[in-house]
């Protein structure tokens, strides 16, 4: 299972996909979380006590990857970064990526080389879970850098503007050949709003599942992560969603 997992930014997302590696990681998966957003706060999320360097400011390692400047190597040599740059805490390998940095940062641009081949790299083995945590909104599938993903997960909400944000995304996510796309319905009140959310999504958007609010989380996401105790089984009921419907591919 590859997934990359995007929407707009506090819809729960980086939660959301915590969650799912948690799961994945109990039911003996083994488990490599990307923090592909320029805001990375997976690690916090996940617990980890300190502060963890991305690899965007891993200046000397993109320098002799990807290049400088305008000779970028459009295939960087990456195998070898999962094994020393990857850090565990409960089974789950966390990469953080972090942010492109400059305004005119485009494809071309050296950690986005590297980016692109790392990910075509882990988007390759066999029985691992693979979760992309994309940046709030879209700027990452403009750069096309999922493409070989199983399928894109959106988080949404009731808000209007998440909703219009999943529809920006999914057309832009079939500009670049990602056409298993599905929905994740965070933060639900109520089978009612659940309601209001399917009959505001575009048809072809498949909802593979709904997690409720859970007050139980605020104030929880300090330096000390998610609790491990949290159980969620609206969360364990998409992870088998999802198992499925990426099953009959």
């Amino acid at each position: 299972m590859k997934l990359a997992v995007a929407g707009k930014g506090g819809v729960g997302k980086t939660t959301l996909v915590v969650l799912l590696a948690r799961e994945a990681a109990a039911r003996g998966y083994r488990v490599l979380l990307v923090d592909a957003d320029t805001d990375a706060n997976v690690a916090t999320t996940l617990g980890f006590p300190t502060p963890i360097v991305p690899l965007a400011e891993e200046e000397d390692l993109i320098a002799d990857r990807a290049g400088t400047g305008g000779l970028v190597r459009l295939n960087p040599t990456v195998d070898d970064i999962p094994s020393r740059y990857a850090v565990e805490r409960d089974g789950i390998r966390l990469l953080v990526l972090g942010g492109i940095r400059g305004g005119g940062a485009g494809c071309a641009c050296p950690a986005n080389a590297l980016l692109k081949a790392l990910l075509a790299h882990l988007l390759v083995r066999e029985k691992e879970v693979v979760l992309l945590d994309m940046e709030a909104g879209i700027e990452h599938l403009g750069r096309g850098t999922v493409r070989n993903v199983d399928g894109l997960l959106l988080v949404v909400e009731s808000d209007r503007r998440a909703i219009e944000t999943a529809e920006r995304t999914v057309g832009l996510a079939h500009e670049i050949g990602i056409e298993r796309i599905f929905v994740v319905v965070n933060k639900i009140r109520g089978e009612e709003e659940l309601e209001e959310v399917r009959r505001r999504l575009p048809t072809q958007i498949t909802i593979v599942g709904a997690v409720p609010y859970l007050e139980e989380l605020r104030g929880t996401l300090g330096m000390e992560g998610l609790p491990h105790e949290l159980s969620v089984p609206s969360l364990t009921e998409l992870f088998t969603a999802l198992e499925r419907v990426l099953a009959s591919r």
